[in-house]
């Protein structure tokens, strides 16, 4: 089994790669500021500051960039992300980062939600995570092996949901059901990315999960 960095790995996303990782057999390192409320066994804990993350990627087989563009991160992301990105390339590590819905296209060849009307609310999140985006998909380090995920619209701690086993992985197209949901639990998600991690089918490419 590899061994995979999980950087937010507290957080929504991050504590359910942890679970679903350490649950697949991997050498799971969670680095947060703060300590989870319920450690999951065998997970090695580190905590820091978002940019003492980078230290930890030597070694590493995976890293998964789990964090968003809020409070004293805000404009900070891109610069930490390349940082991410130039550590894992130089010691040949997988870079997984986990943007946001509004990243994915309504169709082939449209433009993508962020580039069109949003909530103010969530825009200028939303554009940062997809700044990260189209610099890895323009600019990243030679050699960097990266790959970006998108979860559905209805993602999030607000809508946790089960883990049922099953998701489908698109484009960068958004997915939605045949009752024109698009939706995936925190449980869900985390299995295809630890999946993706493992069977490594969509290297340099950004990628949509939903069911």
């Amino acid at each position: 089994m590899g061994k995979i960095l999980i950087i937010g790995g507290t957080g929504y996303t991050g504590s359910n790669v942890v679970t679903e990782a350490a649950a697949h057999g991997h050498q799971v390192t969670s680095f947060s500021r703060s300590a989870p409320t319920t450690p999951v066994a065998g997970v090695v804990y580190r905590h820091g500051m978002a940019e003492d993350a980078t230290a930890l990627i030597a070694g590493q087989d995976a890293v998964v960039a789990t964090l968003s563009p809020r409070g004293d991160l805000v404009g900070r992301l891109p610069g930490l992300y390349q940082d991410f990105a130039n550590a894992a390339a130089g010691t040949g590590a997988r870079l997984i980062v986990i943007a946001g819905f509004s990243s994915l296209r309504p169709a082939p060849g449209e433009p993508r939600f962020v580039e069109g009307e949003i909530s103010e609310q969530f825009r200028s999140e939303a554009l940062e995570m997809d700044g990260i985006r189209e610099w890895l998909a323009t600019a990243a380090p030679d050699g960097l092996d990266w790959t970006v995920f998108s979860p559905a619209g209805g993602y999030g701690s607000w809508a946790a949901g089960e883990r049922t086993g099953t998701y489908r992985i698109g484009g960068d197209v958004a997915l939605f059901d045949e009752n024109g949901k698009s939706e995936i639990s925190g449980a869900d998600f985390a299995l295809a990315v630890v999946d993706e991690i493992e069977r490594h089918e969509h290297p340099r490419e950004h990628i949509s999960v939903a069911y």
